[in-house]
């Protein structure tokens, strides 16, 4: 990973395990996702700032790049074909695109309960719950969760169709830079990865790191991954005319 010069760096903050975080990443702006203790589930979803009915498509972004997995190179489309962030850079090498979020539902029956009223902060919260609580802040609600992008996290599918969770797929220090193509509202959680197998609520942290980014040049790696990304980012580009 290419080291942040301090004059570009715009703030830090780290998400506890279990928590959730929401914001505006502005075009032009790079965000670093790091692994703190291994094993963390990153639930993401993203949503066109000015406009929040265009967000994050997971089938589009599939299809278009001939994937099931995400990594460095790859880009999230929103469902109107333009480029809302581009993964740049990526010490994991596969983010999983389709295993969902857990809900209260999973998290009581691998876990039991653990509410706020007893415990406070190491309450069991869901990634649905989470995710919901970060979308309220900005508007939105129930109706406005799609599919969403799981970092850090590797889910296979075997012979019969079944998802497997593949456990240690991301250790301690690992991270993921996300460069934003588009003005974005990112909303993540921390909570667990709902096919995750590990009988305790032991959720990891993440680091946030926002920088000032270098513009895609014609030669841009993400641009070219796929042939499908120059339309993806010739469309973005036509939106900031």
């Amino acid at each position: 990973m290419t080291s942040i010069a301090p004059e570009r760096l715009l703030w830090q903050e780290t998400v506890p395990g279990g928590g959730h975080w929401s914001g505006v990443l502005k075009r032009g702006t790079a965000l670093r996702l790091v692994d703190l203790d291994g094993g963390v589930n990153v639930a993401a979803l993203f949503y066109n700032q000015e406009e929040k009915l265009e967000r994050y498509n997971m089938a589009d972004t599939l299809k278009a790049q001939h994937t099931a997995h995400l990594t460095r190179g790859f880009v999230c489309y929103s469902d109107m074909g333009r480029v809302l962030c581009s993964i740049v850079a990526d010490t994991v090498g596969w983010h999983d695109p389709i295993g969902g979020v857990s809900g209260n539902e999973d998290i009581l029956a691998r876990y039991g309960e653990h509410r706020f009223q007893e415990y406070r902060n190491d309450m069991y919260r869901s990634g649905r719950e989470g995710l919901l609580i970060e979308l309220g802040k900005w508007g939105l609600g129930a109706r406005d969760l799609v599919a969403n992008v799981n970092f850090f996290s590797k889910v296979v599918v075997d012979e019969s169709g079944a998802m497997r969770f593949q456990p240690a797929n991301s250790k301690a220090g690992d991270c993921v830079d996300l460069r934003f193509e588009m003005n974005t509202l990112v909303a993540l959680s921390t909570a667990p990865h709902p096919l995750d197998p590990r009988p305790e609520y032991a959720p990891g942290r993440l680091r946030l790191i926002a920088w000032r980014a270098d513009p895609p040049r014609a030669d841009d790696y993400c641009r070219n991954f796929r042939p499908e990304n120059g339309r993806g980012f010739h469309n973005t580009e036509i939106l900031f005319r």
